[in-house]
């Protein structure tokens, strides 16, 4: 007799792995579809992740954190406008050990495809499988959620993302920095390696028409840029791996969660979207994944606090996901968008306003603490 699922996660990503742990836990029989293109995900020899507390303690217990060698703690977070404009997030005075970690992606796919093999609740398949609950985590370019016949609004940036490696002359001492320009493009270094690392992973997101430009730069030349826009804040740079794009977008699926089209009366089978496959933002504050992971923990929570008579695949129940994640997505979505807005402009008036806006934020005291804990995934400091 063929087996039989509780829940099926479509996508062995990060976050479907993720989930299928967090709902093993739950004692539920999960089956994880891992297609063939999942063996081989692009960039993944550039990709690195800024994970939040909040990512962390749920990685952590599942037992799926890399070891520090592959997390790096940020200490520091550096935000530089284009006319001077400065502001500066600082783990100590949050009272955390770190204001994020920097994770090397290859290192935490393969913790969490450790634990989902030794874990019995999960079943990894190659194809969909019938269960009381579908839950879509295939990313951006979700082949299910058009089957579902879910619409997903598209707000496309103008920019390209590019992702290296570099060696630095310097070390990092453990601050990620950010520089805006005036050509509307961003550049991020992350630390990685360890506490004693000097080499950074890079996002620069720049527009469209400079693309093919700076991918078929030499690396000398191409060196040379970020050097420039970075300052030689860590001394002269050296590439130390291939470079990857992809363009970068804002987007949000109308319906988060629904009946299977072949769902039969007497037979509800149901689905729920999770991760970059219900919504992308930005990467300015690198905050994709961190909200993605919040997904699942909200849907194995609340599946997991359910009646014992309700299914798991209850609408009533994915409807009170749906309703959660979309209100703690809206402030940060927005400001991101807003952020990414402001500073893609160049007319000089607004250049002048953003970095006299970045001089008010860095001296507003209460407005900063609020934000900085937002981004790590805090809870408000306790009143005494």
């Amino acid at each position: 007799m063929a087996h039989s699922f509780d829940i099926c996660i479509r996508g062995a990503g990060i976050v479907g792995r993720t989930l299928a742990l967090l709902l093993a836990r739950e004692r539920l029989s999960v089956a994880l579809v891992d297609s063939a293109a999942s063996h081989a995900p692009s960039h993944s020899d550039v990709r690195a992740y800024a994970m939040n507390v909040a990512s962390r303690e749920l990685l952590q217990s599942v037992r799926s954190w890399p070891d520090a060698a592959h997390a790096t703690p940020v200490l520091q977070m550096q935000v530089h406008g284009d006319q001077g404009g400065a502001v500066t997030f600082d783990a100590g005075s949050q009272h955390a050990d770190a204001m994020a970690w920097i994770v090397d992606v290859p290192a935490l796919e393969k913790q969490l495809a450790d634990a989902t093999r030794f874990q019995p609740q999960v079943e990894v398949v190659s194809e969909a499988v019938p269960a009381a609950l579908t839950v879509v985590c295939e990313g951006r370019a979700s082949k299910s959620r058009s089957e579902f016949g879910v619409e997903f609004d598209v707000t496309p940036y103008g920019q390209t993302a590019i992702a290296t490696r570099l060696r630095c002359e310097k070390p990092h001492l453990q601050i990620a920095r950010q520089w805006f320009s005036t050509d509307g493009s961003i550049l991020a270094f992350l630390p990685l390696e360890g506490e004693q690392g000097n080499s950074v992973a890079v996002v620069w997101s720049i527009p469209h028409d400079q693309v093919a430009t700076w991918l078929a730069a030499d690396d000398a030349a191409f060196v040379q840029k970020l050097e420039a826009i970075s300052d030689f804040s860590l001394g002269t740079l050296e590439l130390s791996a291939p470079r990857a794009s992809w363009p970068l977008q804002q987007a949000l699926a109308r319906r988060w969660c629904g009946s299977m089209p072949d769902a039969t009366e007497g037979r509800a089978r149901n689905w729920a979207l999770a991760g970059d496959a219900a919504h992308t933002v930005h990467p300015l504050a690198g905050q994709g994944l961190n909200i993605g992971l919040g997904d699942v923990a909200a849907l194995a929570r609340i599946l997991g606090e359910r009646q014992s008579w309700r299914s798991v695949g209850d609408l009533r129940l994915l409807r009170q996901y749906e309703r959660e994640r979309k209100s703690a997505l809206l402030p940060l979505g927005t400001t991101m968008d807003a952020l990414q807005q402001l500073f893609s402009r160049q007319e000089s008036a607004l250049q002048a306003l953003r970095n006299w806006g970045m001089r008010g934020f860095e001296m507003s005291g209460p407005f900063k603490e609020w934000v900085a804990r937002q981004a790590m995934g805090l809870q408000p400091p306790t009143k005494r």
